[in-house]
This record gives structure tokens, C-alpha cells and sequence, in this order.
């Protein structure tokens, strides 16, 4: 249906996934080190955190912080990650790869994909680093991943809202374009009408600084975010 809507909600922990599943998440991305932009989370916090959530779960593919062109030995450790992730019961993961020029690495994240089926992926936002986001999202849609998390190229979404648009309206039914970083309740409302996105991704670091000691702040932060979401998906003309 085309209002239908999904709001993935990115944790580190078990108690945070809890949190956002309470709140009215869709879905969660589950990392390590959020502060670095995330990594692979251990094989017993996806045990963990599987058992606690009944949403969907993916997982972070990603070897350490930093860019995100890999050696032979951590590109290894990725195919292992994966495997763990659907070990764990996981219902997707999330990674990205580019290569020495700074472009989409097709082959190697190709690779991951057929890797991890049936587990769905989406390409995190080492898109973003990319010079030309156009020529860029057709080498993802070349990977068989089935979703982009992506902030237009700038440092957060809001920044990029026309960018990312453009990237929703080009990407058709080929892909899902989610738009991610810096979204909150507060500006979720204009993310909706200017990029004509039904997937939406956030952290809300930039309304709770420390989720892990502000729990219920966090929860109802989500559940702000939800229902405004929600409401103006439910505004846009069918």
C-alpha cells in the first residue's frame, strides 16, 4: 500500500532494541560502537538481543570504524559476520563497501549478498562518501542489496531533503531509499513531503544524548517519532 511506512531505529544494546520495540519501531538496526558510525555487534548480544525483540533485527557487517575499503583479512571476517548473523536468527544485515578510488565496490559486496540470503541487506551510508550519488546508486542496485540508508551526501538528511528525493524518484521500485541521520520528530514531517520516502532511519542521538542512561527519554522520543511519522505518511495523497 503506498502509505504503508517503516521507522528503523538504530540501538547498541539489548535494553535500548527494547526501548524502541515498545516505542513503535518497525524495525532495528543493531550495532557496537554507535560512535563510530557502528560495528559488528558480539555473536551473545545478537543471541540477546533476538530473544528479547520480536521485531525485525539487522545486524551490522562491519569490521571497525573508519573507511570503508577493506583488507582480504577483514573482508574475511565480514563473510563470517554474516554467517553469525543468520546463525542468530537475524532478519538482515547492513554493510557497504567501497573500493581503493572511493567508489562501490560491486564484486565484493555482491559477494555478501548472495552470502547472506535469504537474509535481506541494505547498503549503509559508505554510499555517502561516494562523489556522484547517482552513478553510485545504480552500482548498489547492481549488488542486489535491497536497501539504501542514506543521508544525500551531506552529514544528515535534513540537510540533503532535495538530494534525497531525486535518489527515491531515480531508485523507482528498483530499491528502497531510506533516509537516515539527524531525523527526529521534530522534522520528520518535511523529510516526508520533500523525498516522498516511506522508510525512514534514526538514531535520535540528536535528542538524547545518552540513550543508555535515558531510557524512557529514548522510548518516548521513538514514539514521537512513530506517530508524527505516521500521521504524515496518512496525509500524503494516495
Amino acid at each position: 500500500m503506498k502509505n504503508q511506512c517503516v521507522l528503523e531505529i538504530s540501538v547498541e544494546s539489548v535494553e535500548a532494541a527494547m526501548a524502541a520495540e515498545r516505542g513503535g519501531a518497525s524495525r532495528i538496526e543493531f550495532c557496537s560502537n554507535s560512535r563510530v558510525g557502528g560495528t559488528t555487534p558480539s555473536d551473545e548480544l545478537l543471541r540477546a538481543v533476538r530473544e528479547r525483540v520480536s521485531l525485525p533485527i539487522f545486524s551490522m557487517v562491519r569490521p571497525r570504524g573508519g573507511d570503508f575499503f577493506y583488507t582480504e583479512a577483514e573482508f574475511e571476517a565480514m563473510r563470517r559476520d554474516v554467517d553469525a548473523a543468520k546463525e542468530m536468527g537475524m532478519d538482515g544485515v547492513v554493510l557497504g563497501l567501497l573500493d581503493a578510488g572511493g567508489q562501490i565496490d560491486v564484486e565484493r559486496t555482491k559477494e555478501l549478498v548472495e552470502r547472506a540470503r535469504p537474509l535481506a541487506v541494505t547498503f549503509h551510508r559508505a554510499f555517502d562518501e561516494c562523489l556522484d550519488l547517482q552513478r553510485s546508486l545504480e552500482d548498489v542496485i547492481g549488488t542486489g542489496a535491497v536497501r539504501l540508508l542514506t543521508s544525500g551526501g551531506k552529514r544528515t538528511a535534513p540537510e540533503a531533503l532535495d538530494a534525497l528525493g531525486e535518489l527515491v524518484r531515480i531508485a523507482g521500485r528498483r530499491i528502497a531509499v531510506m533516509p537516515g541521520s539527524g531525523l527526529h520528530a521534530g522534522n520528520i514531517r518535511e523529510a516526508v513531503a520533500k523525498t516522498g520516502a516511506r522508510e525512514f532511519h534514526a538514531g535520535l542521538s540528536s535528542v538524547v544524548a545518552d540513550v543508555a542512561g535515558n531510557l524512557a527519554v529514548f522510548e518516548r522520543e521513538v514514539r514521537r517519532l512513530a506517530d508524527v511519522l505516521r500521521e504524515a505518511i496518512e496525509a500524503v495523497p494516495e
